[in-house]
């Protein structure tokens, strides 16, 4: 439905998003996934419209049209609202700055505010709205148009567990409704809300595709343990074992890239109960989308060193 082609943004003669194509498809919701500086921001900017490229073009494949802003809904990662207003006035005044008429505009906030799950609220001022509120009613003004592509910039980034966990359900949802970008550097997030993803770095796309099969290309087997003395000890020893291609140490926890987990896990256990090992944690699994980005953004610190 969307397509961006070459899109680069250079500032101080540095690309800040470098030679970025991809396409959108209609009803998917995709996660723009990458570490802060990655470029996410600048590359949903462009597209919004917000800022103007030094290249390259974003395009709307079903609408010849040369500006596409009236077909996008878009918020922001720090979204701003007038404190002294109410919810549905809000919704109107954007309502009205999207050229609907009074009574559409009252009409489709409050469909909207129902939608978002913060009718009863409709009236009270958003200056005493929840984190999680407000990014409803967020969510809600980038909808009041019915946009054919809505982009929520880190949308759960600032929020509590509870208002996180009430935007990733919303989300859920409109992705049966509207076609949804939104970025994010909290990898377990787009795991759980997204049917695709695109992983940026140094403002370009490193990899990209439905998430499964980005998943299932780079899954790997690993084994997880920690003990109770420490690790260094018994690092050495397991990373000889010839089935561990292998290993990181994150807070006093190995990770054991495998070949062959049922090898790993026979052979781990038995060395734990044969030596005494003071074993507190075992886990067997596979890496997940966490583990694929570290491997990008390592691999690719490793080339900038040689």
């Amino acid at each position: 439905m969307i397509s961006v082609t070459n899109l680069t943004k250079i500032y101080d003669k540095q690309p800040a998003v470098d030679d970025v194509s991809f396409t959108l498809e209609k009803g998917k919701c995709i996660a723009l996934l990458g570490p802060n500086g990655a470029g996410k921001t600048t590359t949903i900017r462009m597209m919004a419209g917000l800022i103007s490229p030094s290249n390259g073009n974003v395009e709307l494949q079903d609408l010849k049209v040369k500006d596409i802003r009236a077909h996008i809904g878009y918020l922001p990662q720090h979204p701003h609202f007038h404190s002294w207003m109410t919810g549905k006035e809000f919704l109107m005044y954007v309502g009205r700055l999207a050229h609907l008429s009074t009574k559409d505009a009252a009409a489709r906030s409050e469909e909207l505010l129902k939608r978002v799950g913060i009718s009863d609220a409709k009236n009270r001022r958003i200056g005493k709205y929840s984190g999680g509120m407000k990014q409803r009613l967020g969510i809600a003004q980038a909808l009041i148009h019915n946009p054919k592509l809505l982009m929520l910039d880190e949308p759960v980034s600032a929020l509590d567990p509870i208002g996180r966990r009430d935007v990733l359900d919303l989300m859920e949802e409109l992705k049966h409704e509207t076609t949804i970008l939104y970025s994010t550097h909290i990898l377990s997030d787009a795991e759980e809300a997204s049917d695709e993803i695109l992983l940026m770095h140094k403002g370009r796309i490193v990899e990209s595709g439905p998430l499964e099969n980005v998943k299932k290309k780079h899954q790997v087997d690993k084994v997880s343990v920690r003990f109770s003395e420490q690790t260094e000890v018994y690092l050495k020893e397991l990373e000889a074992l010839d089935f561990v291609t292998r290993s990181e140490t994150h807070k006093q926890t190995i990770h054991l890239y495998v070949t062959d987990i049922e090898a790993a896990r026979d052979k781990i256990l038995s060395l734990a109960s044969q030596h005494k090992w003071p074993l507190q944690h075992f886990e067997i699994g596979q890496t997940k989308l966490e583990d694929l980005f570290m491997k990008v953004v390592n691999s690719d610190a490793m080339d900038d060193s040689i």
